[in-house]
């Protein structure tokens, strides 16, 4: 009996171990929001948003676009809706090789941020192989205690 009390007390104590720093500090890599918009997380949910693109993500690219939300590409065209660069992905019409940013300028007006970076980007686009630089602009809204992405616009830097 004293001896099964023992194995019960070890089973306790090593699980709470296991728990405690994720009760305590929560799970990693995640974007933290503050208790309202700044500089600091508007940049790290650009990021994030960048994240989702480079892996193809389309349920991470989904959540952190807002209903509302169009892109001005690098040729000039619109496209509106969250799911366009979901459903590109998807189908296989867009697959990202690689996406990532650098030289962040963000500025914060209120609930609204505008993030402009550097973006290197390459992969195929209608199985035509791309590998592009453009500078790109998101245009972010704070709603519901998180930012959503409303507009993104894309100026390719010529070679």
């Amino acid at each position: 009996m004293m001896q099964a009390m023992m194995n019960h007390l070890v089973v306790v104590i090593v699980l709470g171990l296991l728990i405690a720093p994720v009760v305590m500090f929560g799970a990693a890599g995640k974007v933290k929001h503050s208790t309202g918009p700044t500089a600091e997380n508007a940049l790290a949910a650009d990021q994030e948003l960048a994240r989702a693109i480079r892996d193809n993500d389309t349920t991470g690219i989904v959540r952190m676009l807002d209903k509302d939300w169009a892109v001005i590409s690098t040729i000039g065209g619109v496209g509106e809706g969250p799911s366009l660069f979901p459903n590109g992905v998807r189908s296989g019409f867009l697959t990202r090789k690689t996406f990532s940013i650098s030289e962040p300028r963000v500025r914060l007006c209120g609930n609204t941020a505008v993030v402009t970076t550097k973006v290197e980007t390459s992969g195929t686009l209608q199985s035509k192989p791309f590998d592009v630089q453009e500078r790109q602009t998101d245009v972010w809204c704070w709603k519901d205690g998180g930012w959503k992405c409303i507009l993104t616009h894309e100026t390719k830097i010529p070679e």
